[in-house]
């Protein structure tokens, strides 16, 4: 299907929304009028109050003309003064794909590429143009396989398929924000009627009669009933729309898959296909583990090392990536999904002949940016929120991960702190819970922490075995808390593994074992004398 053909059917598509507008207007009109002619006039006031409330939302819907902005990720705009080899790479390509290359490239910090057009006229005119290069991917991915990516998004440009996007965008979300009105209306509809059936069953009870049951949030009742009818028609309508736009969605993403192969090289594309989920997989880690570890701490890595620090852990986590990249997801996507799966796609492109260019563009992509220190400090001003960069930075990443476990540990409040605190009446500390121990007391303790209901009736070696996970977590938490307080704890941080807590050795000069004094200290037979011997003055 040629762009011409597809620009007219996403045209189509879009006035369809529009029609559907129209007949439900013409609708409401016609009962209006049934209402004038047949129903007392008292009545027939009150249900044009609501055919005019339902009415509403679908004019708002059907003049919501304007192409959403937003959205787009922040980043760092480079010129060509500021990354030639960028950009001449990228102009190389764009003439090889035969289109017109970016206006603009904007490096971010996501495990992604996108393009953008902000055409006119619905997308019939074309316009400026910008490149969205993830900064992860530079740290990633080999130069043949970045070129492999960005040829596949420059594909895009080459098949239209961005003047379109303006199109199907807006009919999308035009149905989409109109289906989340009457949905809204209708939810607070139900909530409105659930607060009256809440007040008239505290006044029952109130008076010792039964009440009657509330609804739930699955069963609304017959509040908002009329808001969910037309969200119904509009969502009906909205599968319709999304289906047939998303099987060219992912047409376009084979035929860019095959502009890849052909410019980059089967092998670069394939290996890039497998390499982005893992590496998206590795940020994700990366982010939540590393990059942010003393967000609660307020403070940040040093400088630049905020993104910079995600190149150390690929090259400290190289075998866990290579085994990532042989395990793509196979299972069948969303019908609503505008890519294809991922298996599919790789198959495709390594089912293609052998062009025996492996051994092209082999450096690494992080060698296009002319200073990646650089890049990474300003990718941090790009993107992190003022209040976060706002926070003080840590020496490296030894002196992150020992301020922040500090910090953590000395704010650590955990079910069996309150449960202590509750069954003593004073305060709780790990003195008083390992006296309570060797008191033969824990279990009775636990007895006062949250339990499931499976754990609250349990008794004896079944209610021991529900709860005992619980206590080595809580007890093991007390103890580092203990031990850091005292400046007893070292952590030694690491990129290829999870970071290790050092304790004092013992008389005999051995490290002592932490999870083995735990366990010693909740069995069913408790003895507490190893985790005594870990804390000062023991």
């Amino acid at each position: 299907m040629g762009a011409t053909v597809r620009a007219v059917r996403a045209l189509a598509l879009l006035a369809g929304f529009h029609l559907l507008g129209v007949l439900l207007l013409a609708v409401l009109g016609g009962i209006d009028y049934l209402l004038y002619l047949f129903v007392p006039a008292g009545i027939a006031a009150k249900l044009y109050v609501i055919s005019v409330l339902l009415a509403i939302p679908v004019i708002r819907g059907m003049f919501m003309l304007r192409v959403p902005r937003g959205g787009e990720p922040d980043g760092v705009r480079v010129t060509e003064a500021d990354e030639p080899e960028l950009w001449r790479t990228v102009r190389e390509l764009a003439e090889q794909v035969g289109t017109r290359a970016p206006t603009e490239i904007v490096l971010t910090a996501e495990v992604n590429a996108a393009v953008l057009e902000r055409t006119r006229l619905l997308g019939l005119l074309p316009g400026p143009r910008t490149l969205f290069l993830g900064v992860p991917l530079t740290q990633g991915l080999g130069e043949a396989q970045l070129r492999a990516v960005i040829v596949h998004e420059l594909g895009h440009y080459a098949n239209s398929d961005t003047r379109l996007a303006a199109i199907t965008v807006r009919g999308r979300a035009q149905i989409l924000r109109t289906v989340r009105h009457f949905e809204e209306r209708a939810g607070n509809a139900a909530e409105r009627e659930r607060e009256k059936l809440r007040k008239k069953a505290r006044k029952a009870e109130a008076k010792g009669r039964t009440p009657q049951e509330v609804p739930g949030e699955d069963t609304p009742g017959r509040a908002g009933v009329t808001y969910r009818v037309m969200a119904r028609i509009y969502t009906a309508y909205a599968r319709f729309f999304l289906r047939a736009t998303l099987t060219d969605a992912r047409r376009q993403e084979y035929a860019a898959d095959l502009a890849s192969a052909r410019i980059a090289g089967r092998e670069a594309t394939a290996s890039a296909l497998r390499e982005i989920p893992a590496l998206a997989a590795a940020h994700d880690f990366y982010l939540h583990r590393y990059a942010t570890m003393g967000i609660e701490a307020e403070l940040l890595p040093p400088r630049g090392e905020f993104f910079g620090g995600f190149g150390h852990l690929l090259s400290a986590r190289a075998l866990e990536l290579l085994r990532m990249r042989g395990e793509l997801p196979d299972g069948t996507v969303s019908p609503y999904d505008s890519h294809p799966p991922l298996a599919d796609r790789v198959r495709r492109v390594e089912a293609l002949d052998d062009d025996g260019r492996t051994d092209e563009n082999t450096g690494t992509a992080l060698a296009l940016l002319a200073d990646p220190g650089h890049t990474l400090t300003a990718l941090e001003d790009a993107v992190l929120a003022p209040g976060i960069r706002a926070l003080p930075r840590a020496r490296d990443w030894q002196d992150l991960l020992e301020r922040s476990m500090h910090s953590g540990l000395a704010d650590h409040r955990s079910p069996l702190h309150q449960a202590l605190a509750r069954y003593t009446g004073r305060p709780a500390t790990l003195s008083a819970l390992l006296g309570l121990i060797d008191e033969g007391r824990l279990w009775k303790l636990a007895q006062r922490m949250p339990l499931s209901d499976e754990a609250a009736r349990a008794e004896g070696r079944a209610f021991r075995e529900f709860v005992r996970p619980s206590l080595h977590s809580s007890v093991s938490g007390m103890v580092l808390a203990e031990l850091g307080s005292h400046n007893l704890l070292r952590w030694e941080f690491s990129w290829s593994e999870a970071a290790r807590a050092r304790f004092p050795k013992s008389a005999d000069g051995q490290e002592q074992d932490l999870d083995a004094a735990v366990g010693a200290a909740v069995a069913d037979a408790p003895d507490t004398r190893p985790l005594r011997a870990l804390l000062p003055g023991s």
